[in-house]
């Protein structure tokens, strides 16, 4: 499967923004996927991912309750909205998938991922 990031941009704090990934070769719904994100001088960190079966989404800490991760098979797409945005939420935010044999499980550690977007910058003014 291959991924294309998009939707990063400048924004303010406290606005929203969605960021979409797009998977063309393979139905996305044929995979877990996670959005990662990494700010300079820091480690890629896991934000949020959604199960394969669609019916599980988990969030890391820093975005937990302000994030809502999605996938519309129709158009194999997966989204991560993040509402409030915070300063500490400037990175690129990369797109991510996995296969798994589970409809249910959740990779949140990155060396589990084997397919990877290009990334799309998203800043967020203070």
């Amino acid at each position: 499967v291959q991924l294309q990031a998009s939707g990063g941009g400048l924004v303010q704090a406290g606005d929203s923004l969605r960021v979409s990934c797009a998977g063309s070769r393979l139905p996305l719904e044929a995979y877990s996927e996670g959005w990662f994100r990494q700010a300079p001088g820091k480690e890629r960190e896991f934000v949020a991912g959604i199960s394969r079966g669609g019916s599980r989404a988990s969030y890391a800490d820093s975005v937990k309750g302000r994030a809502t991760i999605s996938r519309d098979n129709a158009k194999n797409t997966v989204y991560l909205q993040i509402d409030s945005l915070k300063a500490e939420d400037t990175a690129v935010y990369y797109c991510t998938a996995r296969s798994s044999a589970s409809t249910m499980a959740i990779a949140t550690d990155r060396g589990r991922y084997a397919y990877w977007g290009q990334g799309t910058q998203v800043t967020v003014s203070s």
